[in-house]
């Protein structure tokens, strides 16, 4: 008996000592979209977005940094940073991040 409990108690905690994360993640399915940050400027005329994508969760590529974006979209200032997720059974994963400003 007080090895079934004892291994009870090591199967709990192992399954309790999750990851926190600071976004939703779904298990099956995730898409969502998040603001990353936001300035005091004034609203921007100019849209810049940088993609990455991953594949079995062992293969990432793109590049989905900040300077991409604002590349993209010849932006100078920024005003704000939005984040988007789609993922997939962790199989396919497409990142997107788009950048505001002027």
């Amino acid at each position: 008996m007080k090895k079934i409990m004892s291994t009870a108690v090591l199967a709990a905690s192992m399954t309790m000592a999750g990851c926190a994360t600071s976004v939703p993640v779904g298990g099956l399915f995730t898409d969502i979209q998040l603001p990353v940050a936001a300035t005091a400027n004034a609203q921007g005329s100019k849209v810049g977005t940088a993609k990455c994508q991953s594949i079995l969760a062992l293969i990432a590529q793109g590049d989905c940094s900040i300077e991409a974006a604002k590349a993209d979209g010849n932006i100078t200032s920024v005003t704000h940073i939005d984040w988007k997720a789609n993922n997939i059974l962790g199989i396919i994963g497409n990142y997107e991040l788009t950048v505001h400003g002027n």
